[in-house]
């Protein structure tokens, strides 16, 4: 076997490593290419006024050709936020599987760490639905009296269990899910998990949004990506998975492309409205980061 195919193998049996070990040190899913490369002048584009409030921003619009919708994307983020410190459960998830479209259209090598991402949403989403059940059970099986006296109680359980973070945190600790010296597939580790990589990506865009310092070049997704890893999840990996996701980022498409994936021309015009997404993901990251740091959370294993 010569040396060139056997570094391929190597590159491969890395990657694959990769996308099974991602958010523990693991990330997730496979990726999918965008289903073409169309030209700008034939998109719809959104309208921004280049420099303005977001007040004269018009609304983001769906971008033809393509499965990840900015639009969408930002919808979800901004209805996840509830009261004055909770985050509703349903939206949250929604914006994870945007997220996930986003990841898998920049390419296979990029993709594969979407898998991981959609096995941790599964698995709280899977957790919600058995909970549900379990309830509706038990409410079967109360006697007339019973399902009267105990019906408040039994429908909170039945509605809000799994219904925001806060009260998914409640469910959890009342009914012994929540291990906190051990691997568990809990709810709570599983969102912490999807916590520490919403920070990756929030940084991520934060910085795709920037404009070059002036006398120099606006700086390449790739290494924007591989940067804002070190600053966030990788503290999070083993040294096989930090050079295994590095390995991966060389492949990311260059800017033109993200112009494509948010429907803009310019980066004057990508800054308008990464910062709108960057600011609701920051509203979002923010408290998960209070609810999961006030129960002790921040370090499950």
């Amino acid at each position: 076997m010569g040396v060139k195919c056997k570094a391929c193998i190597a590159i491969v049996f890395i990657l694959l490593l990769l996308g099974s070990m991602w958010l523990h040190g693991n990330l997730e899913d496979q990726w999918n290419t965008c289903s073409k490369f169309y030209s700008v002048k034939n998109k719809i584009l959104t309208f921004i006024k280049v420099n303005s409030s977001d007040e004269d921003v018009a609304s983001l619009r769906v971008c033809p050709g393509q499965r990840f919708q900015i639009a969408d994307l930002l919808a979800h983020l901004q209805e996840a936020p509830v009261s004055t410190n909770d985050v509703l459960l349903k939206p949250y998830l929604a914006s994870w599987d945007e997220l996930i479209k986003f990841l898998e259209a920049l390419g296979p090598m990029v993709g594969i760490i979407s898998q991981e991402i959609e096995s941790k949403t599964s698995i709280i989403r899977d957790l919600a639905q058995k909970a549900e059940k379990e309830a509706e059970k038990k409410m079967k099986e109360m006697t007339s009296h019973d399902r009267s006296s105990n019906y408040s109680k039994m429908n909170y359980e039945l509605s809000f269990g799994y219904t925001s973070v806060r009260s998914m945190i409640k469910w959890e600790l009342e009914n012994g899910l929540v291990d906190f010296h051990e691997h568990s597939n809990s709810g709570c580790r599983t969102l912490l998990r999807l916590h520490r990589a919403l920070l990756w990506l929030q940084k991520f865009l934060e910085e795709l949004g920037k404009d070059a310092a002036e006398g120099e070049h606006l700086r390449s997704p790739s290494d924007l990506c591989k940067e804002t890893y070190r600053r966030t999840l990788a503290q999070h990996h083993t040294w096989w998975v930090r050079k295994a996701a590095e390995l991966a980022f060389i492949a990311m498409p260059e800017r033109p492309y993200f112009y494509q994936l948010v429907c803009v021309e310019t980066q004057a015009e990508a800054a308008v409205v990464l910062n709108r997404v960057v600011r609701a993901i920051e509203e979002v990251y923010e408290r998960n980061e209070v609810t999961l740091r006030e129960n002790g959370m921040l370090d499950l294993p």
